[in-house]
């Protein structure tokens, strides 16, 4: 209420003081035109007096002179009385018009434009904010509550059907068995049953337990998200964790893990991750259709202004251990020039664009083996800022840190 009652005041006090300038300026009357004639009188007369008085100017011809302004003088100041004009009314109208736009405008403006009701944010808070949304977040049981029972038999065949019924029997019967089990997730999957998906594809993940490979686990989250409706729970996010843990570049995992951040309210670091996605490719990637129907949008959330790359066009920037490698047989000068002029390419990338962790760890490594330990430790201290969120992008990165022997 507070704020309404001060935006109202400002613009009744920015309303008042136009209207008052409008009215002291249409009510105050300025010279009339025989006024200003006197003073061009009395400027000739002034003027006469001046060049006799340099010689300029004879008596007679002052004489003669002074008589025709003092004609003139005396003709003008008999009509003086009729000469003064008033000064005109100021329009009602138009000040009427004037508060109505200060006023009308202003509170239609904020009310198409502002949020009302909507207290300010620093960044720190809007981090804050969006730390608490992350850890009180609906669960997969309550997303799943959440999501309408689709219609899952209405284009089978019989014979399908009939065939998953008895796959679905077998596996209830046979429990522990990972075959089974693995059927029945990709059948479920195959007629959009992704609950059941997820749940048999689970089993997969728990009866395998350290045998069970990446694709595998990186399966069981994608089915428990699509399974919510695309939304990540905090169960998927264990899960992802665990596939990233085991495969920091993961191309499913990071997908889903920056789905995560943008639904959970830091589309800044969702971004950079999708970008880095785009920018590594390869264009027939399943994760790169779905990001570039998304990203534009997402970008503008995280305040960049954004072109879409190039799909893969990032893949190799930046100075690889070969490019290394192969520059040993360069004179030293050359060598130091080839390999400073391809890590200020990729830091100026960084720091405009962002980048996947490969990148980040690639630049590092490459600053520690330049020597240049200052700007290495600082951009690892950005490294370990961007990624705080990623434990095992983290790691590499710790990692890339060691290498370059930096502060830890």
């Amino acid at each position: 209420m507070s704020f309404w009652i001060i935006a109202a005041a400002g613009a009744a006090l920015v309303t008042v003081l136009l209207v008052r300038a409008l009215w002291r300026g249409a009510t105050t009357p300025g010279p009339s035109r025989v006024e200003q004639d006197l003073q061009v009188y009395r400027d000739q007369l002034a003027e006469v007096e001046r060049e006799v008085a340099r010689g300029v100017l004879s008596q007679e011809d002052a004489a003669r002179a002074k008589t025709e302004i003092s004609r003139r003088i005396l003709a003008a100041d008999t009509n003086r009385a009729d000469a003064i004009r008033p000064g005109a009314q100021p329009s009602k109208i138009l000040m009427a018009v004037i508060a109505v736009i200060l006023v009308g405008g202003s509170l239609f403006t904020y009310l198409s434009l502002g949020a009302p009701g909507y207290g300010d944010l620093a960044l720190q808070d809007r981090i804050a904010f969006a730390a608490n949304l992350r850890e009180t977040r609906p669960s997969q049981a309550d997303a799943l509550e959440g999501v309408p029972n689709a219609n899952l038999g209405a284009e089978l065949s019989p014979e399908y059907e009939a065939l998953l019924a008895r796959l679905r029997e077998t596996v209830a019967q046979r429990p522990d068995d990972v075959q089974g089990q693995t059927l029945l997730a990709q059948n479920e999957a195959r007629v959009g049953n992704f609950a059941a998906a997820a749940d048999a594809q689970a089993a997969v993940v728990r009866l395998k337990a350290a045998d069970a490979s990446v694709e595998e686990v990186s399966s069981y989250a994608e089915l428990l998200i699509m399974a919510a409706g695309g939304y990540v729970s905090p169960e998927a996010e264990d899960v992802l964790g665990a596939v990233l843990t085991r495969d920091a570049e993961n191309g499913t995992a990071r997908y889903y893990w920056g789905l995560m951040l943008i639904q959970t309210g830091r589309p800044d670091q969702g971004f950079r991750i999708w970008d880095g996605l785009l920018r590594r490719g390869p264009a027939d990637a399943a994760w790169i259709e779905p990001i570039l129907a998304q990203i534009e949008p997402v970008a503008e959330l995280a305040g960049v202004n954004y072109t879409v790359p190039e799909i893969g066009a990032g893949a190799l920037r930046g100075p690889s251990e070969s490019d290394i490698e192969a520059a040993q047989d360069m004179t030293p000068a050359q060598r130091m020039e080839m390999i400073g002029s391809m890590v200020d390419g990729l830091s100026e990338r960084l720091a405009t664009e962002g980048g996947p962790v490969e990148d980040w760890a690639r630049l590092i490594s490459s600053l520690g083996v330049l020597g240049q330990t200052d700007r290495a430790q600082a951009i690892y201290d950005n490294a370990i800022e961007v990624f705080a969120d990623n434990p095992a992008a983290t790691d590499v990165i710790l990692r890339a840190g060691e290498r370059a022997n930096l502060a830890q």
